[in-house]
């Protein structure tokens, strides 16, 4: 007679996490890319077809003149969309990261400062998720002395992971509800605890895969910009949310494709 072999809770989710990953592997980097560079391809294509209307808002915040908004306004178009454009062909990758940073920081200069706390901390999680598409296109350190055996050390890939993870947990601070109804309380609890386990790199890609999924199923729900007609506020206000909150599912897709990196629980788990 054969034994039955009753699969924990924990066991299948893991099951199907290592399950999801075998079929998608090919695919995911590419999806992951895809949704990093999102929020970038929409607002570049955005200034190509609101050109006067980003001039003048420009000109109008900060009296510069037309001259240099117009000079803003193409930095942006040219930076967002050429980015994206090398990012997607796998072309000078690491160029396009650090130009993609300076575009974040000179949008949140030019529209705000201060930044609101919010503003900011998705600003901050964008980041992370262009500082994982940096380090994965970074290879690894080499050693100072090639062939001397030395102790180990994480290289700056490994850095940058962790810091990138640390970064896109920022965006679920945005997130959090304090009312004191029960599912805002369960959704926090659940929430919190998954971001600490990203940030700290414990059972790193289930954690990750569950945060993509919850969070585009919020996205679609309260950034629904289609819904709006286009002619209203809102909607850009919502788009913009939308497309910002995808390049965020995108880094954590990067997360769930290529793991922690070491400096991380599930690194040391195997030495332990």
């Amino acid at each position: 007679c054969g034994t039955r072999y009753i699969l924990s809770s924990q066991e299948l989710r893991l099951s199907i996490c290592y399950m999801f990953l075998r079929v998608t592997k090919q695919y995911l980097p590419h999806v992951a890319r895809l949704c990093l560079i999102s929020t970038f391809l929409e607002d570049g294509i955005r200034m190509w077809f609101q050109w006067s209307e980003q001039r003048d808002y420009i000109d109008g915040t900060w009296n510069c003149g037309y001259f240099l908004a117009s000079i803003f306004v193409f930095i942006n178009l040219f930076g967002q969309l050429s980015g994206c454009i090398l990012v997607l062909s796998r072309n000078f990758v690491q160029y396009a990261c650090f130009g993609l940073f300076g575009i974040i920081a000179l949008q949140v200069g030019v529209n705000c400062l201060p930044p609101p706390f919010l503003s900011l901390c998705r600003n901050l999680a964008l980041g992370g998720g262009l500082l994982l598409l940096l380090a994965e296109s970074r290879s690894e350190g080499k050693s100072m002395f090639a062939g001397v055996p030395t102790m180990r050390e994480s290289s700056p890939k490994q850095y940058m992971q962790l810091g990138g993870r640390v970064l896109l947990v920022l965006m679920f601070m945005t997130l959090l509800h304090f009312d004191m109804n029960f599912f805002s309380i369960l959704q926090n609890i659940v929430g919190t605890a998954l971001i600490i386990l990203v940030a700290i790199g414990f059972k790193t890609k289930l954690a990750a895969l569950t945060l993509v999924i919850w969070l585009f199923g919020i996205n679609i729900y309260f950034n629904a910009f289609w819904t709006v007609p286009a002619y209203k506020p809102m909607h850009d206000f919502l788009k913009y949310d939308f497309f910002q909150t995808m390049s965020v599912i995108g880094g954590l897709l990067l997360v769930v494709a290529l793991g922690p990196g070491g400096v991380s629980m599930d690194e040391k788990k195997k030495e332990w």
